[in-house]
C-alpha cells in the first residue's frame, strides 16, 4: 500500500482531506496547501501549537495611517466583542472560505469604512465571491452589533470606532496567516475564541490582541 498523495512512500496516517493514507511527508508539505484540512483533524491541530505568529512590520501592512486609539479595547471592549464575534459568525456560514478571502473582505470594508467617512458613499465590494459573501455577512452583523449596543448602553458606536476596530481585524489576520494556499489559521483563531454560540452572546468570549 502506497499513500495516496504521491504513491511513493508507505502511507502512515489516515488524512480525512482527502479521505485516504498518506505519508508524513505529502502531510506536512500538502497540509492547507494542496489539501483542504478539516480545523479537528488532529495532525493539523497538532501543527498549529508549533505555529507561531508571524512578526509585523507595519511598513509593510495597508492602512498603517489608520490610527487604532491605544485604549480603545480597554474604553469600549464591547465594540470589540461585537465585531469580532460578527467575523466569527460570518465566516463560520460562509462555505470553503480561506484566510486570504478573509484579508479581501476586511480590506474591502474598510476601504468602504474609509470612504464613509470622507463623506462620499462608494461600496467597495471584493469580486472573489467567497470574499463578498464575508463582506456582506460581516457588514450586517456589524450594523445589528451597533444598534445593540445603543440599545443596552444608551451609547452609540461611532464610525471611526468601527473603522479602527476592523482594522485590528485585518492586522490580526496578518499576523496568524500561515502563508499556505489553503490555510485557516485564522479562522481556526476566530473559531477557537467566538464558536457559534458567539451569535446569540458575542460578548461571551474574550478579545485577545
Amino acid at each position: 500500500m502506497k499513500c495516496v498523495i504521491c504513491e511513493v512512500r508507505k502511507p502512515r496516517r489516515f488524512c480525512p482531506g482527502v479521505q485516504g493514507e498518506i505519508c508524513t511527508l505529502c502531510c506536512g508539505t500538502e497540509r492547507e496547501n494542496t489539501i483542504s484540512c478539516p480545523l479537528d483533524c488532529i495532525y493539523l491541530r497538532e501543527a498549529r501549537t508549533r505555529e507561531k505568529p508571524a512578526e509585523l512590520d507595519p511598513a509593510t501592512i495597508p492602512f498603517s495611517d489608520i490610527r487604532v486609539p491605544p485604549r480603545l479595547l480597554d474604553e469600549r471592549p464591547e465594540i470589540g466583542m461585537m465585531a469580532m464575534a460578527s467575523l466569527a459568525v460570518a465566516v463560520a456560514s460562509t462555505s470553503g472560505a480561506i484566510d486570504y478571502d478573509v484579508r479581501e473582505a476586511l480590506d474591502a470594508l474598510i476601504r468602504t469604512s474609509k470612504t464613509l467617512q470622507s463623506g462620499l458613499v462608494y461600496d467597495t465590494r471584493p469580486v472573489n465571491p467567497v470574499a463578498a459573501a464575508i463582506y456582506d455577512r460581516l457588514q450586517e452583523g456589524i450594523e445589528k452589533g451597533r444598534k445593540d449596543i445603543a440599545a443596552r448602553s444608551g451609547t452609540s458606536v461611532r464610525d471611526a470606532d468601527i473603522l479602527a476596530m476592523l482594522v485590528v481585524l485585518h492586522r490580526l489576520e496578518y499576523r496568524y496567516n500561515n502563508g499556505r494556499k489553503r490555510g485557516r489559521a485564522y479562522i481556526d483563531y476566530l473559531v477557537q475564541r467566538f464558536p457559534m454560540r458567539a451569535e446569540a452572546n458575542p460578548a461571551a468570549s474574550p478579545l485577545i490582541v
